[in-house]
């Protein structure tokens, strides 16, 4: 007889990584398969993840000046054909609609009525669209800059997909902004950047590496593309939010021209930048465990959840009442600039059935009164960081919530850098770098080493091992070497993993 699995989610992660996932997501009922192809169905709990980290960020592009609109989800063809370099990187991912209205068909059913004039793109980005109404809106200095961001779904057609990570068809933001220079324009590409930085470490409680890709890795049409990396628990990387640079590609192609203060006609400068819901993906796959989602009090929908224990008739109004004062008391009480996130559960189940319930979805504290509790003036916590459970004083409970959360917080941050930093190593030769990623369907973690761009050997080199270029950190310090790959003159590092 082998061991007895006692964790709520099989395979664990160190058994199934992947499979695990996939667990976890279903374990906490945060989505599922929908019946199209590549989509999904995110439920209540989910949603109210997402529905949490965009009013964070919505609140924080607002603090940096930008407001929001929204654009159409068609694009015509043309208007993705005027930049070269845009349609080539996404063409294979695009939808097509080339028929309009539907009639019944001569053998029954519902046939198209017809083609359309011209066939129309289902958005899977919308720097053309929203593009071609910025040339309409600007012209003169005075109207710059635009700064818009939109809450939107867009639709890109992967042949894999995975819940969250990678779908169909999935939800984010995207920031488009026009400037009259150059300078400008980086900055905002910089500031994004920080703003997705500052949100991912301080309410995700996920460490990243803020970076620049390479030529390989840029988004299609940017003149330079920013990056955010983040590692996961399997020890691969995620790119988990993207700010670009555009130059002048998109204006030039779309013809978005001001008058500057002399009179003369000039492009604008123009970026864009967007997070989705793949950081749903990236919150699990950063903090939860075998036993189901750990959710940062930051986001988590409820931050506690208050099980009443009722041990007959006799007691029940009493446990009940008691347990609605404290949520009121701690209601009272605020964490992270908002009020606490408490619910009761006072369904009729077993106690281990509903304690359960909530570790599986990441609830951060569980709060258990009983008779006992409501004699003793205590409440019996129970924390899905640690799993530590004990007994605390209600008074000192209440007043100290705030720091309790910011602890559970703060240490999912620290237990995630730890993770990346024991599972990064610099080296300094091509000898080094195959040894550390020689077991082709390991895991592996991050590889600092010099690089310089500009042989595509690399790339072939590398893939053999799996491996991608994730970025040229930004932090980094200028450090002379030689790229590992080329023995030319170096003066930076350039993280390498396996990556989602």
């Amino acid at each position: 007889m082998g061991k007895q699995n006692r964790t709520a989610i099989s395979p664990t992660r160190s058994e199934d990584y992947p499979q695990w996932y996939q667990q976890v997501i279903k374990a906490a009922d945060l989505a599922e398969i929908s019946p199209v192809r590549g989509c999904m169905v995110i439920k209540p709990w989910g949603w109210s993840i997402w529905e949490n980290m965009q009013q964070v960020l919505d609140g924080m592009f607002k603090d940096t000046g930008h407001v929001n609109a929204y654009f159409p989800l068609f694009i015509p063809m043309s208007f993705l054909e005027k930049e070269a370099e845009h349609v080539d990187g996404f063409a294979k991912e695009c939808a097509v609609v080339t028929h309009h209205r539907l009639e019944p068909g001569p053998d029954g059913g519902l046939v198209p009525a017809g083609p359309l004039e011209e066939p129309l793109i289902v958005r899977p980005t919308s720097e053309t669209i929203i593009g071609a109404m910025y040339a309409k809106w600007v012209q003169s200095y005075r109207d710059l800059p635009i700064k818009i961001n939109q809450w939107a779904n867009v639709v890109r057609w992967e042949m894999r997909t995975r819940m969250f990570l990678r779908t169909t068809e999935f939800l984010w933001q995207e920031g488009h902004t026009c400037h009259a220079s150059e300078e400008e324009a980086l900055e905002e590409t910089r500031l994004m950047l920080d703003v997705y930085a500052d949100f991912a470490e301080n309410v995700m409680a996920m460490p990243v590496i803020k970076g620049e890709k390479t030529v390989d890795e840029r988004f299609p049409g940017a003149v330079s593309t920013l990056t955010i990396e983040a590692m996961m628990q399997d020890k691969k990387a995620l790119q988990a939010g993207t700010s670009h640079f555009l130059g002048q590609n998109f204006s030039r192609a779309q013809e978005i021209v001001y008058q500057d203060k002399q009179g003369q006609q000039q492009f604008v400068w123009t970026t864009s930048w967007g997070v989705s819901t793949r950081l749903v993906g990236a919150l699990i796959m950063t903090h939860s465990d075998d036993d189901g989602l750990v959710l940062p009090p930051r986001l988590a929908p409820k931050q506690i959840v208050i099980l009443p224990i009722i041990k007959g008739d006799d007691t029940r109004q009493s446990v009940l009442d008691y347990c609605e004062s404290l949520k009121q008391d701690l209601e009272a009480q605020y964490y992270a600039d908002g009020k606490v996130r408490v619910m009761i559960d006072d369904r009729d189940m077993r106690g281990g059935e509903k304690k359960w319930y909530h570790v599986k979805r990441g609830v951060p504290l569980r709060v258990e009164v009983g008779p006992r509790d409501i004699e003793n003036k205590q409440v019996f916590v129970g924390r899905r960081d640690t799993g530590e459970s004990q007994s605390v004083g209600r008074e000192e409970f209440v007043h100290g919530i705030a720091e309790t959360l910011e602890q559970f917080q703060q240490g999912l941050f620290d237990r995630a850098l730890k993770l990346r930093e024991d599972n990064t190593r610099e080296v300094n030769s091509l000898e080094e770098f195959e040894e550390y990623f020689s077991d082709k369907d390991g895991q592996g973690g991050f590889v600092s080493c010099h690089f310089v761009e500009g042989d595509p050997q690399i790339l072939k080199m590398i893939a053999k091992y799996k491996v991608t270029i994730r970025c040229m950190p930004l932090d980094g310090n200028a450090e002379q070497g030689t790229c590992i790959f080329t023995g030319q003159p170096s003066t930076r590092r350039a993280i390498f993993g396996r990556s989602y």
